[in-house]
């Protein structure tokens, strides 16, 4: 009883049958509007100390090269930018076929390198490479040949999408709420952060510490926080799915997921001996006390669910505020040499301070979008 409506939608106006029958969607351009800000931040941070040189900032791009290139940096220009190109192949694909995409995609990571090397160039603490512009360029054309493999897998009728169908909504704000969801995995790339501690804004607006307090005191807080912010995001990621969908396994599969990108985090940016060093007390009570009641809270009415997910989220944006310093892992972050990594702990920081109040407002939109149903 399927089939009639399933053929009719890949003959429709967003499907392109010579690259595999891939039928457009708006999640690819979500994520790339996402990801463009980022790489915006992470190429201008800390946006600092803006001045006028007098030069063409435009004129990097025909001086020698620079005497000295690092591999780890022209990795991570490379794969900086892979994302960009991939998810720009996979915002035109479907559309405008796969040599337009991949012309698309490249020129799109070219011009985006351009300005951005050429704003750093009024920055004091960065330096405007054409080696970075170009390594910015190979990544992007990489990841948009990928893309534009990948597409009828990621995009045609397979399981990815079937799988999609059964277990989201099809309203308007599914594909902002994957991307939300991106974000907070994104987010928990921070080992400085507190385990799910989203809404953190004294370091964007102050550089004071504040006082330390009794180990007793943060595991409270730290187990409030973790428990507040895990059962807040299973909400917001149930509010997007099918009443038949198996919400508690997915959800158990997103936690599953963050978990791991934490101890990834600590791994790679410390030493692979401090992967599990976020298993703080105050951490384990809360992913406890957060699992039970996160289990239970899915079976609430929708409308409840929205509103106890904001008001959570609130609650657990002013504890982060105003919690201690961490006594468990300052001993950790003492071995952590932010050096190459400096401008992408700064970007994490600025995605998990912001996170909960763009989930606000999505929590806003969907409440308004039951209220107009």
């Amino acid at each position: 009883m399927w089939r009639t409506p399933h053929r009719i939608s890949l003959r429709g106006a967003d499907c392109n049958p010579e690259d595999g029958g891939v039928k457009a969607s708006s999640l690819p351009r979500f994520l790339l509007a996402a990801y463009v800000l980022l790489i915006a931040y992470a190429s201008l941070y800390p946006l600092t100390g803006w001045h006028a040189h007098g030069a063409s900032p435009f004129a990097f791009v025909t001086v020698p090269w620079p005497r000295w290139i690092t591999g780890f940096d022209v990795a991570a220009n490379l794969f900086g930018y892979w994302p960009l190109g991939l998810l720009c192949a996979l915002s035109w694909v479907p559309r405008h076929g796969a040599r337009r995409a991949l012309a698309a995609a490249v020129l799109c990571g070219a011009l985006l390198s351009l300005a951005l090397e050429a704003a750093q160039s009024y920055l004091p603490a960065r330096v405007a490479s054409n080696v970075d512009w170009l390594a910015n360029v190979a990544g992007a054309l990489l990841g948009a040949g990928a893309g534009v493999l990948a597409a009828p897998w990621l995009l045609g009728t397979g399981p990815i999408r079937r799988l999609r169908a059964q277990a989201l909504d099809a309203g308007l704000y599914a594909d902002p709420g994957l991307t939300l969801l991106a974000l907070w995995l994104f987010a928990q790339l921070n080992p400085a952060t507190l385990l799910f501690g989203m809404g953190d804004l004294r370091d964007l607006l102050t550089e004071a510490a504040g006082p330390a307090y009794a180990a007793e005191l943060f595991v409270t807080v730290e187990t409030l926080t973790a428990a507040a912010n895990l059962v807040a995001v299973s909400l917001l990621a149930s509010a997007m799915m099918r009443p038949a969908a198996p919400v508690r396994r997915l959800l158990l599969a997103l936690l599953t997921t963050a978990l791991a990108v934490k101890a990834l985090a600590f791994a790679i940016l410390m030493r692979a001996e401090h992967a599990l060093a976020w298993m703080t007390p105050g951490a384990l009570r809360g992913l406890a006390i957060g699992i039970v009641v996160m289990l239970a809270a899915v079976a609430l009415p929708r409308v409840l669910r929205l509103a106890l997910a904001a008001v959570l989220l609130m609650a657990a944006t002013v504890l982060v505020n105003l919690s201690p310093p961490n006594p468990y892992t300052a001993a950790t972050l003492k071995v952590w040499t932010q050096g190459h990594f400096l401008n992408f702990n700064g970007l994490t920081q600025f995605v998990s301070a912001l996170w909960p109040f763009a989930a606000l407002l999505y929590l806003i939109a969907l409440a308004a979008q039951r209220e107009r149903a």
